[in-house]
């Protein structure tokens, strides 16, 4: 007889551990329709990566969720629409072939490599004010600062204004993220939105006059046949750069350091064979990753597992149920950083194949090698460790750890 499972992203217990439900669904319910969202759930490795790739879905979503708001709401989230349509991620060809060759231009192989001696310096920093042998959350002293320095850094903004950056940043995340518990996001997502907006209006106002070798300089003189980015085009793509860059990096960092406090021969085989960085950092984004779910919307009728998908119908691909596949992973319910072959899918597929890739793999391999190698144990700090309200992201909000 087949369970009773219905996904619903705002039970506690799935927030806190959702692969027992994922692995349920793939054997029973593969394609499962969530009455709680609204939506199909798709959870087997083979059809994610089809969902990625497959011109029956369509990755234009927040079009068609904000014209079918009432009028209201549609008015509180005008601000936020504005620069969230031209973000790569909700973007088909031709204009996300446009902008995503300018941004390729922008963010070369040649720039993040270049990155890797400041990162490892903040790196060192961060952990020189840890304190030795007492409690500290690594979300808020490590994961979350690294990478937004980096990016800041990148941008040339003033790591000093990151504090208010952050708290527009977490009222977006509120909307991108699709929080199912703060019933005020929309309206905490216009003030995020409008408040970065403005921000880095004047950013850019102030390199149009004065082109310095940063990221918003780099994307001023991008060029193609059409020409330069758009106002707008800049605005969107500096929120992006800022909100991707950061977000997604420190639930990552987090997310490895709970599996390593799991698994400790794993940690203390990093700890032995530091050379195996590389491998473990892909199996840190395989085994809990900070993309839970791509989200897409049916553009045409199909059936997938018997399941008849209308157009319109929302589809959230979860990348963290796939990327433990049995169909596809050896034991997949457990953390082994010598895995290979390891074909996450954790950064997407085909064209939103995510542009902050190499770079969140860099920060990743200083951070967590300096982690292990630099101190000799790590255990659990008191308190529990609690993760983020979002659906299509995952990682800990905090984490109590204490290193020696």
């Amino acid at each position: 007889m087949t369970p009773l499972l219905v996904y619903d992203p705002t039970d506690e217990a799935i927030r806190k551990n959702p692969f027992p439900l994922y692995e349920a669904l793939q054997e029973h319910d593969p394609v499962h329709w969530s009455p709680a969202i609204r939506s199909w759930i798709i959870t087997r490795y083979d059809d994610v990566r089809q969902v990625a790739l497959s011109p029956t879905m369509s990755s234009d979503r927040l079009r068609p969720f904000y014209e079918a708001q009432r009028d209201d709401r549609r008015e509180i989230l005008s601000g936020v629409m504005r620069y969230l349509n031209e973000w790569l991620v909700f973007k088909a060809p031709p204009e996300h072939t446009r902008l995503r060759k300018m941004m390729n231009g922008v963010f070369s192989m040649q720039m993040v490599q270049s990155l890797a001696p400041q990162i490892r310096r903040t790196v060192d920093d961060l952990y020189g004010r840890l304190p030795r042998g007492q409690p500290f959350d690594f979300m808020q002293e490590v994961a979350v600062l690294l990478p937004a320095y980096v990016i800041l850094d990148m941008m040339g903004v003033p790591r000093a204004d990151f504090r208010m950056i952050k708290e527009w940043s977490d009222n977006l995340r509120l909307f991108i993220g699709t929080s199912r518990a703060d019933e005020d996001k929309y309206r905490k997502a216009r003030s995020g939105a409008d408040q970065m907006s403005a921000y880095f209006r004047s950013l850019i106002a102030q390199r149009r006059g004065r082109l310095s070798d940063d990221v918003i300089s780099n994307m001023l003189q991008a060029q193609d046949d059409r020409g330069g980015l758009s106002e707008d085009e800049l605005i969107a793509m500096c929120m992006l750069v800022l909100f991707g860059g950061h977000e997604t990096t420190a639930n990552l960092l987090g997310s490895a350091v709970v599996a390593m406090l799991e698994y400790p021969e794993q940690q203390q085989l990093l700890r032995d064979k530091p050379e195996l960085i590389d491998s473990a950092v892909e199996e840190f984004l395989r085994y809990d990753g900070p993309s839970n779910s791509i989200a897409r919307v049916v553009a045409v009728d199909h059936e997938l597992h018997g399941k008849a998908l209308r157009a319109g119908d929302r589809v959230f691909a979860m990348i963290n149920a796939a990327n433990r596949d049995p169909r596809r992973f050896e034991r997949p319910h457990v953390l082994n950083i010598e895995r290979s072959p390891n074909r996450h899918l954790t950064f997407g597929q085909g064209l939103h194949f995510c542009l902050g890739a190499p770079l969140a793999r860099l920060e990743a391999k200083a951070c967590l090698g300096a982690l292990v190698s630099g101190f000799s144990w790590m255990r659990p700090g008191p308190g529990e460790v609690h993760w983020i309200d979002a659906l299509v992201m995952r990682g800990p909000s905090s984490l109590p750890l204490v290193l020696q």
